[in-house]
């Protein structure tokens, strides 16, 4: 039976990035169904340095799809809840409601930026919801890269045109970001814009207990927990994953329920277990995906701070490299 653990406890790595590359990230795979490979962007190659050894061991999934890839291929999947919405401050069921974030929300962004700093990003999948678009892009304006996340707009051909950017050199300055709603908050039916606590009232505690926590149980009109697991992850093997078997690294900013889901896949949690499962706001976990395994990371706490990254030969060189690009 797999081990839930703490969210804030487990250690990290990052993985070298190589600036003599190329700036963006490598062409999908050709049956991947994802509009990456269209109009604006062309995906090229990111680097091929190999990640540092694993700290922890790998989870128990396996991914049944077989990628043709470089046996050296390694990428890095960091997962980032959005940070504080209005409607979380308000202890308001937001589900699927579109709101910002507070003040204390774009700080809790802004830190996960400094916290994922070092890790290389190729690619980033939001959810359809501002709060987790805002999260996304905030968090990139700390990342020492400096690439431009721009959101790719396939939703008809005049948004392809009109989004078109036609500069190489700022394509290769770039990082596309790709919004989809299956990566949305689980839909809370007709508790959505209710307080928690006036909806435990009227409800019963253990009702709203059930509706919230339950794996199996939606709420009136809403998705249970597994309904949302089911298009969060079938989008991820779909979408994702291809992306990360072909080496390109990858952030996702989204939600407790869509993240909950993906991380019940990547570490083969049961459905008990996963609902005992807790993310902070703005709290990064990371992943590295190799010999199509997902190999837990942890929670960087801060990429100053001692322990977090292993300091090793290839991080100082990385480092190094980074500061010459940039300068």
């Amino acid at each position: 039976m797999a081990t839930v653990a703490s969210h804030q406890a487990i250690t990290t790595s990052h993985r070298p990035y190589n600036f003599k590359a190329s700036h963006f990230p490598k062409e999908p795979l050709n049956n991947v169904p994802i509009k990456l490979r269209q109009k604006q962007f062309k995906i090229q190659a990111s680097s091929q340095a190999p990640l540092l050894d694993p700290v922890l061991s790998p989870s128990k999934t396996t991914p049944q799809s077989s990628y043709k890839k470089k046996s050296s291929n390694e990428a890095s999947l960091i997962l980032i809840r959005h940070g504080e919405s209005l409607w979380n401050e308000k202890n308001l069921f937001t589900g699927c409601v579109d709101v910002p974030l507070t003040e204390k929300g774009v700080a809790e962004a802004i830190q996960a930026g400094k916290r994922i700093s070092n890790i290389p990003v190729d690619l980033i999948f939001t959810s359809s919801l501002i709060r987790a678009q805002m999260t996304a892009m905030l968090a990139m304006t700390q990342h020492r890269c400096k690439k431009v996340p721009i959101i790719l707009h396939d939703e008809s051909e005049k948004a392809q045109t009109w989004s078109h950017v036609f500069s190489e050199e700022t394509r290769k300055q770039s990082i596309p970001v790709i919004a989809a709603w299956q990566l949305n908050e689980r839909m809370y039916g007709e508790l959505q814009g209710l307080n928690k606590e006036e909806t435990a009232e009227r409800y019963g505690t253990q009702q709203v207990h059930e509706w919230r926590r339950s794996y199996h149980i939606p709420p009136p009109k809403g998705e249970s927990l597994e309904m949302c697991a089911e298009r969060a992850v079938a989008y991820f093997e779909d979408n994702i994953q291809p992306e990360l078997a072909f080496g390109n690294n990858v952030l996702i900013a989204a939600h407790g329920n869509s993240l909950r889901s993906i991380i019940m896949y990547l570490d083969k949690l049961t459905s008990q277990e996963v609902t005992s499962l807790e993310l902070s706001t703005g709290l990064p976990l990371l992943y590295i995906f190799k010999d199509r395994k997902f190999m837990r990371r942890g929670s960087p706490v801060g990429p100053t701070e001692a322990g977090v990254y292993a300091y090793t030969k290839r991080l100082a060189q990385y480092r190094q490299k980074l500061d010459e690009t940039l300068n």
